[in-house]
């Protein structure tokens, strides 16, 4: 009997809260809210792309045109898209730029996956096709590549002007260009294996509001932007020994809270000397040390400031833990954590100058030293901030092409060139995964189009013309957005490197199949990922609540 009734009903093993999505819901679902993150930043691609305002919970305003971070910045709670995000996230980890064609490019797989799908073509037909193309036009960026001497100063700065185009840094990107060409030169070694090694850790950047651009500077050493705490400290120190503390010189606080009853005068006079004596041995114990620089991260107590300065020494408090890293390295020496256990040891040794005009502590360290700080100037915070976040992606281009060595056209050239040869790979490949492949070529032709569009062209008539081009054997025929022109963007300087490229590919493709893989989705609640009870976003595409989370994008710009 009981047996029976279990047949005739269905049986309930979800809680009532939860949610379900499967087969054909659950891919359209997932491509859509893939695709509208792509969408979101298709607009910011190339030297004509617009910029993105976007204001987060505490009113704070950031302008940019950097798809990372958009996409950071966004109020994201739907898991599909999250994992979109993380495609920007990786090609910025690994490649320094390149995160809105990632970005783009995975959508635009998924939205021709989703015209196979309709087609009957199973998901896991799709994602061999992707993935045998993806590998060829990894191989095909290889071979179409050209080799970069890292002392072609001239070639290397066309790859940062490159990165630098359209964003905040570009109408300086010759100035700024030939400063990141220098810092990146100074802090590379050559190898045993004769190849070339960048290390960015000992390239700083500090920012300053209130000058423009092109007064921006390339500094030896490092600048720590704070003031000298009394007015007798000296203000420059040629023969530098510098105790880097991370310990307040501060009178000590008991841990736990305490109460004295005081009777009279004498006894609140012992408490204050006692005080007192404690910050005279821990300057005396900085002065035994021979230091006559302290950059501390902590506090310095008024008392102490007066001893430090009677026994000559320039100290300054507050200073970043980024700064007290760098100068670390620049220095020498430790970074101590007791003053009472600092030795001569922990000392570091080189320079210290202030400029009083821009309220800088220029550091110095010796021969051995080779760090180097970029100084970037700025009209205002917002543009010394986009600024900022440019010559970063820069930075990062100009060290890929140093350790790298290979270069490639820009101008959607390489993207032409790619879904040609792959369109030719395709005739060889065996089955449905043919059409995933040739599927794959097209997406790649978003790069120009966008870049076409985002400049007011016509979009069908630049890829025409690109198509032709390149079909004549023209591999470097590109897109001048500025002269609407067709013609070889490596002659012209439009330079990316080739593993930004190869990056893009690898990690679009693997986000792109990781979506088509999934056929079910199961929810506890809400689907999203953020917890957010607030049902008033909606789900553009119907009853499913998580689509809402994308409603903080449309809101963010």
């Amino acid at each position: 009997m009981s047996q029976r009734r279990m047949q005739g009903q269905p049986m309930i093993i979800m809680g009532e809260d939860s949610q379900r999505v499967k087969d054909k819901d659950a891919q359209e679902y997932n491509i859509s809210a893939a695709r509208a993150v792509a969408e979101a930043v298709r607009s910011t691609l190339g030297p004509k792309g617009m910029d993105k305002m976007l204001v987060d919970s505490m009113g704070d305003v950031t302008i940019t045109n950097d798809g990372v971070t958009i996409l950071q910045t966004m109020d994201i709670d739907n898991p599909t898209a999250e994992m979109i995000v993380e495609v920007a996230e990786t090609q910025e980890d690994e490649a320094g730029d390149g995160t809105t064609t990632a970005v783009a490019i995975a959508g635009e797989l998924l939205k021709n996956a989703e015209d196979l799908l309709e087609q009957e073509i199973h998901p896991t037909a799709i994602i061999k096709g992707f993935h045998l193309a993806s590998e060829q036009a990894r191989a095909e960026v290889d071979d179409i590549a050209t080799d970069v001497d890292p002392d072609d100063g001239e070639l290397i700065r066309k790859v940062a002007e490159t990165s630098m185009t359209g964003k905040g840094a570009e109408l300086e990107k010759e100035v700024l260009a030939d400063l990141i060409y220098r810092a990146v030169k100074q802090v590379t070694v050559e190898a045993d294996d004769g190849s070339f090694v960048v290390d960015l850790e000992n390239v700083a950047m500090e920012t300053q509001t209130g000058r423009s651009a092109g007064e921006s500077e390339l500094l030896q050493g490092a600048v720590v932007d704070k003031d000298p705490l009394h007015d007798d400290m000296p203000s420059t120190v040629e023969d530098a020994k510098v105790l880097l503390l991370n310990d307040p010189i501060e009178v000590e606080e008991a841990d736990v809270d305490t109460q004295v009853s005081i009777d009279s005068p004498d006894q609140l006079q012992s408490f204050l000397d006692q005080e007192e004596n404690q910050l005279k041995e821990k300057v005396q114990r900085i002065k035994e040390t021979g230091a006559n620089v302290v950059f501390c991260q902590k506090g310095i107590d008024d008392m102490a400031q007066h001893y430090l300065a009677k026994e000559g020494i320039l100290a300054a408090r507050r200073v970043k833990k980024s700064d007290l890293s760098f100068l670390k390295n620049i220095l020498g020496g430790n970074i101590v954590s007791d003053v009472d256990a600092a030795t001569e040891a922990d000392l570091g040794y080189g320079s210290v100058s202030r400029d009083d005009a821009d309220e800088l502590f220029y550091v110095e360290g010796g021969d051995d030293a080779h760090g180097v700080t970029l100084l970037l100037r700025g009209s205002t915070e917002h543009v010394v901030d986009e600024l900022e976040r440019g010559v970063q992606d820069a930075l990062d281009v100009v060290s890929t092409a140093v350790s790298d060595g290979r270069l490639v056209a820009g101008g959607g050239a390489i993207e032409v060139e790619l879904a040609s040869r792959l369109r030719d790979y395709a005739d060889s490949v065996e089955g449905r995964e043919q059409l995933a492949v040739e599927a794959f070529a097209d997406a790649l032709e978003l790069v120009p189009r966008v870049l076409a569009e985002n400049a007011g062209l016509d979009s069908i008539d630049t890829l025409v013309d690109l198509r032709a081009a390149h079909e004549a054997g023209d591999e470097n025929a590109g897109l001048n957005v500025f002269s609407s022109d067709i013609e070889d963007t490596f002659e012209s300087g439009v330079v990316e490197t080739a593993h930004a490229k190869e990056q893009a590919l690898s990690s679009a493709t693997e986000a792109a199949n990781l979506v088509l893989k999934i056929d079910d989705i199961i929810a506890a609640g809400d689907l999203s990922t953020g917890g957010n009870d607030d049902e008033e976003g909606g789900a553009p595409g119907g009853g499913m609540g998580g689509m809402g989370g994308m409603g903080g994008m449309g809101g963010a710009m």
